[in-house]
């Protein structure tokens, strides 16, 4: 595995599998990401699962810090609730830079993944990989009614935050717009697990159909994205239309964002 990776990510990981490896604490490590899916090349991260044994789990939680600065030259580090993963531990190590995620786990929450990720090291691999064939994998796409429930009112944010003048709020409302509805909804349509706007760039058709909800920081240009960004949601909803689709959109929302037309 290590060998496959740039010279820095297989230094970096080894290192970090040697470390972890020396702690009784830890029962295993798996990895996740680009290690997984591929692509993986000089800019990507490093995203690994750390198997605690359950004892000992609320100790390594508490210690996560002083845990990842033996792993490296670390900078600095955060935890993850503002993904909704308090597991998690993001860190930036270097130089050379490299990011690194530690996701800390004990071995029952791998009855239930959203990928299965493979196994880097164990002290008892079969074991680990026997949980790992059990295990339930599914990937948390969003249903039809999810993407319409919520589609309307952050398009209307973004129109109403440009009609006050927030340009760059509206600007940040259509880049969260693409990665929470248009991106997985683009994913959806070629058969992909709905992953935001990851890699999207590599489908050409979805490409160049997000490309036309770009906008400069001037009010036309944001207008015009807000509007494409209407159509390309109808377009793509088409595919999978919702149950209750929301009342007089997409009309009530042009005429806000256009009440001169």
């Amino acid at each position: 595995m290590t060998r496959e990776l740039p010279a820095v990510h297989a230094a970096t990981l080894a290192h970090i599998l040697s470390v972890l490896g020396d702690d009784a604490r830890i029962d295993a490590v798996l990895a996740g990401g680009s290690m997984l899916h591929g692509g993986f090349d000089a800019q990507s991260d490093l995203d690994l699962v750390v198997v605690v044994r359950a004892g000992d789990y609320p100790q390594v939680m508490a210690q996560r810090p002083a845990i990842a600065a033996r792993l490296g030259s670390l900078l600095a580090a955060f935890s993850g609730e503002h993904v909704g993963e308090p597991r998690l531990l993001i860190c930036l190590f270097g130089p050379p830079l490299i990011h690194v995620d530690l996701k800390f786990v004990v071995e029952t929450d791998l009855q239930h993944m959203v990928e299965r990720p493979c196994l880097l090291w164990a002290r008892q691999p079969e074991r680990i990989g026997a949980v790992l064939d059990a295990a339930s994998v599914h990937w948390p796409d969003r249903e039809a009614q999810w993407f319409e429930d919520r589609a309307w009112i952050w398009l209307h944010y973004g129109a109403a935050k440009l009609l006050r003048g927030e340009r760059y709020e509206a600007l940040g409302m259509l880049a969260y717009f693409r990665d929470q509805v248009l991106g997985p909804l683009l994913h959806r349509r070629s058969g992909r697990p709905q992953r935001g706007v990851r890699r999207i760039e590599s489908d050409a058709a979805a490409d160049a159909a997000l490309s036309l909800t770009m906008a400069t920081v001037e009010t036309a240009s944001i207008a015009q994205a807000l509007l494409r960004a209407i159509e390309l949601y109808l377009e793509l909803r088409q595919d999978d239309p919702p149950e209750r689709p929301t009342p007089h959109m997409p009309d009530a929302l042009r005429a806000y964002l256009q009440p001169g037309d």
